[in-house]
């Protein structure tokens, strides 16, 4: 019975965490070491994440600088991230990496406005059904007789309060993120 509710709370998190790290990935015109996570460089033929090649830090709002722990590698980084799909057009010089994040236009704003309302709708989809599975295992243990059904409705209240607190986290995180995005 409890194993159900924290179970369904575990998973309802891990979707949270899932659409904090899909919000990072949007770029919104400020710079954000985060934004390379995904960058992989080709290093001496093997990949490996950028994160391990090289430190990335923030010199100013709208400006990345990749400092590579290996100055050899400076080259891979760049056509890594040339090729990677963030749009960004990398300058090389004297061993670090600099980028500089174009400002986004208003239409570009305003997609990304559409794509974290889809990330945040498809966490709010994934949550419900975290309830809809957590509510079918609870009625399964009411009719092997394992729950009462005093008990199976307590549960059920608190796994609809524990759904209903994570859809208000998700929606918290969007208007934040929209925010982000259209300020100028």
């Amino acid at each position: 019975m409890l194993n159900v509710l924290k179970e369904s709370e575990a998973k309802m998190e891990k979707a949270i965490v899932v659409l904090k790290k899909n919000f990072v990935a949007v770029r919104t015109g400020r710079a954000n070491p985060s934004l390379l996570d995904h960058v992989v460089v080709s290093y001496y033929g093997a990949p490996t994440p950028l994160r391990q090649l090289a430190s990335i830090s923030v010199p100013e709002p709208r400006m990345l600088v990749v400092t590579p722990y290996d100055k050899n590698s400076a080259q891979d980084i760049e056509k890594a991230i040339l090729t990677s799909d963030l749009g960004l057009n990398p300058r090389r010089e004297a061993g670090v990496v600099r980028l500089t994040l174009p400002e986004p236009s208003e239409e570009r704003r305003k997609e990304l406005v559409k794509v974290i309302k889809k990330e945040s709708e498809d966490a709010k989809i994934a949550i419900r059904n975290i309830r809809r599975e957590a509510n079918e295992n609870l009625r399964k243990q009411k009719n092997d007789k394992t729950l009462t059904e005093d008990d199976e409705k307590a549960q059920d209240k608190k796994v609809q309060d524990l759904t209903n607190k994570c859809c208000a986290e998700v929606d918290k995180l969007y208007s934040s993120k929209e925010k982000e995005i259209m300020e100028v």
